[in-house]
């Protein structure tokens, strides 16, 4: 789950970036972007309840929604030992409300501004590349859409939907590059109730959030002149909405993991200025046969006993975490791949590839994972 809350991070972002030219947010309830005035969550869309989902056309764009995003993730191993992980992000944030778009004509003028995020771990080499991309959608520099197929795409970096369960991914920058085929073995999963995530008590405070947990993965990662083969796992998250962190949440801890059992387990936990844990904090075990158990506050917990300073943003983030589900008499072990994973580009975050140690009952467990965390280095609350 990539909470919904992408809002404040593209706001954030939005504001800082000089190649945009754009003003940092007003203190009034509207933002200025592109010189426009922007009410947050005025005139668009909110998620209220479940609604019906039909694919490819809901990996595509919502555009009457103000956030959206897609998060690929996985863990990769090449057939000399040498193992990866692996961020794609796309992230879309409406400037205009859908009927203001209807008066803008031209090719160049843009109703969203798109932005991406690529990482890629060398757990054997202890090597973390980051890299962030931003452009108008317009003009085909960027964008996403469902039909006929699903693609999204800024500028070389894209996701294009090649048969009905086949993905290509690609990307590359600086000294590194992915070229991969995702073959989707379980199908679209709905989060929450029917693919409806609430996040918070206020009316429309949801998201509407798709995953695929269970992408076999094959490709190659180039670093350098070093060229790998590579096979494993990845996972997307889609999430839309129009939204705002509650009072007093200041950010999440996110966990996908993947076990060697075909499950997945993924959880996230909203956390508070006080210390406390959200009880909009959510989750969900997808058992092998592609069913889904979804897991309120009380049927799972999180622990963390290690932690780890940043050397670049001076933030302490956990760094080994326990999660406990006992109605699966299920317990997870959670540890990074290497230590500094954490993003500093416009906004700093730690996202990056974990191991997983479990036991179900009596059965041993392994498996990988992604563990994102935001708030640490800075809050997430009142970004508007």
């Amino acid at each position: 789950m990539k909470i919904f809350l992408r809002i404040c991070f593209v706001i954030v972002i939005l504001a800082g970036i000089g190649w945009l030219a754009l003003p940092r947010p007003q203190p009034a309830a509207q933002t200025q972007i592109y010189g426009l005035q922007v009410t947050p969550g005025a005139g668009f869309q909110r998620a209220t309840g479940p609604i019906p989902f039909s694919f490819p056309t809901d990996f595509g764009s919502h555009p009457d929604f103000q956030t959206e995003w897609w998060y690929y993730t996985g863990n990769l191993q090449a057939a000399s030992g040498e193992q990866f992980g692996f961020e794609l992000t796309f992230f879309r944030r409406a400037l205009l409300s859908p009927d203001q778009r209807q008066s803008r004509t031209s090719d160049w003028a843009t109703g969203q501004v798109y932005m991406a995020h690529l990482a890629l771990t060398s757990i054997k080499d202890k090597r973390f590349y980051d890299f962030e991309r931003f452009s108008r959608g317009a003009a085909g520099l960027a964008g996403a859409v469902g039909l006929p197929l699903f693609s999204v795409w800024l500028q070389d970096w894209k996701v294009d939907q090649v048969a009905t369960d086949q993905f290509t991914l690609k990307a590359g920058e600086g000294n590194i590059s992915l070229d991969l085929l995702l073959a989707d073995a379980k199908g679209p999963i709905l989060q929450g109730d029917q693919g409806y995530s609430q996040k918070g008590p206020e009316p429309g405070n949801a998201s509407y959030y798709i995953s695929q947990t269970r992408l076999e993965t094959t490709g190659t990662i180039q670093i350098g002149s070093a060229s790998y083969d590579v096979v494993g796992l990845s996972w997307m998250d889609h999430e839309f909405s129009t939204s705002a962190l509650s009072g007093g949440q200041i950010g999440w801890d996110w966990f996908a993991l993947q076990l060697n059992d075909g499950s997945e387990l993924t959880v996230f936990s909203i956390r508070r200025s006080d210390g406390t844990i959200d009880p909009f904090s959510r989750g969900a075990l997808i058992r092998p046969d592609g069913s889904v158990q979804p897991l309120r506050r009380d049927e799972f917990s999180i622990s963390a006993d290690q932690t780890w300073k940043s050397p670049g943003s001076g933030a302490v983030y956990p760094a080994h975490w326990v999660i406990s589900v006992p109605s699966e008499d299920l317990m997870v072990s959670v540890s990074p791949a290497i230590s500094d994973q954490e993003l500093r580009l416009s906004f700093t975050y730690w996202e990056g590839a974990v191991r997983v140690d479990a036991k179900k009952g009596s059965q041993a467990l392994t498996g990988r994972g992604y563990v994102e965390m935001t708030g640490y280095a800075q809050s997430m609350s009142g970004q508007f």
